[in-house]
């Protein structure tokens, strides 16, 4: 089983319009709702790799159970949501369908007080016992330490679990010190962690912080790992047209399921790199398209820099 931890969920919506007009009315040619945030996007991905997959993290209010009731439709995925009291945050995407581009509003989550906290630390000892790997994924809600990952890190070290961290800012600064098995910023988490923006080196000073492996996602240049046994670049035949919400959430399962079938990391990251393009190809993130998945992998081409 693998775990993934979404402390601050989301009910998904997408908007999809012809043209986004600033200042304008407009009328959506599509609308879907997911169960969202990085973690139970992660889930999804995983679980329609075939493996089974637990869920936690924290749900409450209407929108809480709206995600709950949406997540109970996701095939090989078991929730394990802990409730608290305040509401589930929405995320609203808006598809411009002319150009592609994506314009995306992120609500901050319900405060979560400190006996909710202990509940879900708690609940997270016992799933993390039993789990072959656990992603740790996304924006801290507020009322959680900043320093939550770095706990959630040390007690899969504990169980000897391998732990993925996938975050920003100071929650990574403080979760990567915590010597996770791996991290994977953007580009931009990158840089604010290490200070450097040139890619190889920034990766390599990432993982002098304390993560086992780094694995920048690129854009469309594609991914590039730093681990104890070298370093690679994995990038796609070219960029694909569509929304990016929940492409780096694709390549987290791409690779934590990598990790947990033993693949090398050459592999891994050509599994990681195909999720990623086929989500841009998919109507919301949690998803991925098989044929542009199948089609991306047989000519992604990793090199060693």
């Amino acid at each position: 089983m693998i775990l993934t931890v979404t402390l601050n969920t989301a009910l998904d919506v997408t908007h999809r319009v012809p043209r986004l007009i600033p200042h304008t009315s407009h009328r959506a040619a599509a609308v879907t709702e997911r169960p969202g945030g990085k973690g139970l996007n992660v889930a999804r991905v995983l679980a329609a790799l075939g493996h089974r997959v637990t869920a936690t993290g924290f749900a409450g209010g209407r929108t809480g159970a709206a995600v709950r009731e949406l997540l109970a439709d996701s095939p090989g995925v078991t929730d394990a949501l802990v409730p608290c009291a305040g509401s589930t945050r929405r995320t609203l995407a808006v598809v411009d369908e002319a150009s592609g581009d994506t314009t995306q509003f992120n609500e901050p989550g319900p405060l979560i007080d400190s006996t909710e906290w202990a509940r879900f630390l708690d609940r997270y000892r016992e799933l993390v016992a039993g789990a072959d790997a656990v992603a740790l994924c996304g924006s801290l809600p507020p009322g959680v330490p900043v320093g939550a990952y770095a706990v959630l890190v040390r007690t899969a070290r504990a169980a000897g679990t391998p732990v993925l961290l996938d975050t920003s800012g100071e929650a990574l600064r403080r979760g990567i010190a915590a010597r996770p098995e791996l991290v994977k910023p953007n580009a931009a988490e990158l840089a604010e962690l290490t200070g450097s923006r040139e890619p190889l080196q920034a990766t390599r000073d990432a993982r002098r912080r304390g993560a086992h492996a780094v694995v920048a996602s690129l854009g469309a240049q594609g991914m590039l790992a730093a681990t104890a046994e070298g370093a690679w670049q994995a990038a796609p035949p070219q960029a694909l047209a569509g929304n990016p919400t929940g492409a780096g959430d694709s390549a987290v399962a791409g690779l934590l399921s990598g990790l947990v079938e033993g693949l090398d990391w050459p592999d891994r990251l050509v599994r990681a790199v195909a999720l990623s393009a086929a989500t841009v190809c998919a109507p919301a993130a949690g998803e991925f398209d098989p044929r542009t998945y199948e089609r991306v992998r047989g000519s992604v081409k990793v090199t060693q820099p």
